[in-house]
């Protein structure tokens, strides 16, 4: 729980980003943390704290304290006919609490395989992959408010979970830190394969009655051939969120564009992938000095070492103007910048 000054901070975000913290500190347990947030010294500090700092992109040094969510620990607190409950701590790696599901033969994580990032970020921005939310399995968490350090606890409708979206997003952004999550998985397993390329891998892994360890095995094998490997080169998963848009808008631009792919969302409103707005928009691989987009997946933008934060920002905002102009459509980042 020591406390350092001028503390790099390349190694804690997965795009590699080479900027510093003015303040650091880990915890491990709840107590540390509380500790932390009552020293003097950091007590009207702006604060960060980071998981995996796998949905970040750095534009500067920061100039507050950053706090690394150590907080282990997976173990079961609870059983009914169909479900199981699982609380783990904030600070386990997302992919490797998906794989002790798998060892427990406990369904409802499968298609979030290999997400980057930890189990305390996940609920923040409700992550998500081929047709599954983390809110299909949240059942609550607890969380530490920054300026109280009381504890709190969230259920599913608390937490206000919408697309890449949570209460922790909007107005309770940056109050709470979230230490522990509680999951509530399936004995029995639905399987979730029509999203994507999940029935395609599976016939090329001839797999003709898949379980929920075949669907995490295929999720891994399509985000491994799409998405580069952050420890090879700098990046943070999905840049840009799918926006959602009006049926109507929709139909009006697959009569310019009748290759315009959907996911319907409601009876109004659909669901348009946002790298097939980029890659249209002739963005996919396109390379500036030492950073980009990825030649697999317009979605990602990559540093492909020692670019600025700043430089990616630039990128990612004229992919947006872009886009908006050929195809009238708003993308957001997914990423939080800093």
């Amino acid at each position: 729980m020591r406390l350092q000054t001028d503390f790099p901070l390349k190694p804690y975000n997965t795009f590699g980003i080479d900027v510093k913290a003015r303040l650091f500190a880990r915890f491990d347990t709840v107590e540390e943390l509380q500790e932390l947030l009552r020293l003097p010294e950091l007590r009207q500090e702006p604060k960060l704290i980071l998981g995996g700092g796998s949905n970040l992109l750095f534009t500067k040094d920061f100039e507050g304290v950053v706090l690394l969510n150590g907080i282990k620990g997976i173990r079961k607190i609870g059983e009914d006919e169909a479900h199981v409950y699982l609380k783990a701590g904030g600070g386990e790696v997302w992919h490797a609490f998906v794989l002790h599901t798998l060892n427990m033969n406990l369904g409802g994580v499968e298609n979030l395989s290999l997400i980057p990032g930890t189990v305390g970020a996940a609920p923040l921005q409700n992550i998500g992959a081929y047709g599954v939310e983390l809110k299909d399995v949240f059942q609550e968490l607890e969380a530490v408010h920054m300026e109280t350090g009381e504890v709190r606890v969230f259920d599913n409708e608390a937490c206000r979970f919408g697309y890449r979206e949570s209460v922790f997003k909007n107005e309770l952004k940056g109050q709470y830190i979230v230490t522990h999550v509680v999951f509530k998985l399936h004995k029995q397993h639905t399987l979730n394969t029509s999203y994507g390329a999940i029935k395609t891998t599976l016939e090329e892994m001839q797999v003709q009655e898949p379980n929920i360890h075949h669907v995490s095995a295929a999720v891994c094998h399509i985000r491994q051939s799409k998405l580069p490997d952050p420890k090879q080169i700098g990046n943070a998963g999905s840049f840009f969120k799918n926006p959602e848009i009006p049926l109507s808008q929709y139909e009006e631009l697959q009569k310019l564009y009748p290759a315009i792919p959907s996911y319907p969302v409601s009876e109004t409103t659909v669901k348009v992938p946002a790298g097939w707005l980029i890659e249209q928009c002739g963005w996919k691989g396109k390379v500036i000095g030492n950073y980009g987009v990825h030649r697999n997946q317009a979605l990602v933008l990559v540093n492909y070492g020692g670019a600025k934060g700043e430089d990616i920002r630039k990128l990612a905002f004229e992919v947006i103007a872009s886009v908006k102009e050929r195809f009238g459509i708003q993308l957001s980042p997914e990423v939080n910048i800093m």
